[in-house]
């Protein structure tokens, strides 16, 4: 007997962003000298403070029982003051919900927010994530180009909508959108009756300008903004799996009765992590590292004729036009890991061809600018073949 799958699941691959991270791993498992860029992971351990958190509730023995699903009332009352001191926004504890990361809080919007049929937008490039989570919960999805500064007519060209994604900083262009953007987007979502979830989970990997919530600005609760935030890049917890959403009440309430059967609480020791993280400021020492690196990258890839590798404002990757050399990155991407043994994500798994991301933050600085060297080595040589 042939198991039948659904046909919700069936023809849904996995998340291209972890499929070529799982190629880069298994390659380094055989023993390949494989350098990753393709995803972004720190080589930054966790805050001290959250180590010291962690370690002090598992000297103290405490009991860890099973959390509320919405998250422990002293870690929501933390979040809320993490809220009022660093992003300008008032909230209530039973505005915060802590989740597994900000896929499942956005997983957890998006279901709380949707029925099967409705439409959202996503900019483009985007977060695989968003697409691959619509197309679960049978939502139509809007692709446009993300303008290099929002304005109306690009929001009215979208059409009618339910939901609009955006992050802010953007993955993978690092874009930081300005006072004036976030203004214009609340104005027209409250006329339009849009709802809007925004991704913050960059909110502390800006180099240049000022990260701005767009909940700040007001008017957050109607017609409804969902704010995520995770502890994964802010403060190099990958592997924790601790993020938060900021959303109106009843939104949140939704949220947890989704959460309470498919994941319940996050673990406690995550919570007790992230009470530590989200209290613990700016990353100053990382940020230092990264700008460095992001600078260092930047000015070898500036005398390669066929990339254009533009300085990016904010987050862990840079998004290289490679136009001049192909539009097909995929074929790109294949070759360069199997012929140069560097894993890079093509620019068709976020929805732009003819780009390439490149995650700088892990392994040590040698590693990262070998990597460089391999990806400017292979490329000059498909230039010569293309001319020849």
């Amino acid at each position: 007997m042939t198991i039948k799958i659904s046909n919700r699941i069936a023809h849904s691959p996995p998340l291209a962003t972890t499929a070529m991270h799982a190629r880069a791993d298994a390659l380094r498992r055989a023993g390949k000298p494989v350098i990753d860029l393709s995803i972004a992971i720190s080589h930054f351990a966790a805050p001290e403070p959250v180590a010291a958190a962690v370690e002090a509730a598992v000297a103290r023995r405490e009991a860890m029982p099973y959390a509320d699903v919405i998250g422990e009332p002293a870690v929501r009352a933390a979040l809320a003051d993490k809220l009022r001191r660093e992003n300008g926004v008032e909230a209530g504890v039973d505005e915060i919900i802590v989740t597994n990361g900000a896929k499942q809080a956005y997983y957890q919007a998006l279901y709380a927010l949707t029925d099967p049929g409705d439409t959202i937008a996503v900019f483009r490039p985007y977060w695989p994530a968003y697409l691959a989570t619509a197309r679960l919960l049978g939502l139509n999805v809007v692709l446009a180009d993300l303008p290099d500064t929002l304005n109306e007519a690009a929001l009215d060209a979208l059409g009618p909508l339910r939901v609009l994604v955006i992050n802010n900083p953007h993955n993978p262009s690092g874009k930081v959108y300005g006072r004036a953007e976030l203004e214009l987007l609340r104005d027209w979502s409250a006329r339009r009756g849009v709802c809007v979830i925004c991704d913050e989970s960059y909110e502390h990997l800006v180099f240049e300008g000022r990260h701005l919530s767009l909940a700040a600005l007001g008017g957050w609760r109607d017609p409804g903004v969902v704010t995520l935030f995770s502890a994964s890049q802010s403060y190099a917890m990958m592997g924790w799996r601790v993020g938060f959403a900021l959303a109106p009440a009843p939104l949140v309430q939704a949220m947890q009765s989704l959460q309470g059967p498919v994941t319940a609480a996050v673990p406690h020791l995550s919570q007790v992590a992230a009470q530590a993280a989200f209290g613990s400021g700016a990353p100053h020492a990382l940020l230092r590292d990264y700008r460095a690196r992001r600078d260092a990258v930047v000015a070898r890839c500036a005398a390669l004729p066929w990339m254009r590798l533009p300085a990016p404002p904010a987050g862990p990757y840079l998004w290289a036009d490679v136009r001049r050399l192909t539009h097909d990155t995929l074929a790109f991407a294949e070759s360069l890991l199997e012929q140069a043994l560097v894993a890079v994500m093509p620019g068709e798994a976020l929805g732009l061809h003819g780009h390439i991301r490149l995650g700088y933050i892990q392994d040590d600085a040698a590693t990262l600018m070998e990597g460089i060297e391999r990806i400017a080595a292979f490329g000059d040589g498909c230039a010569v073949r293309a001319v020849s």
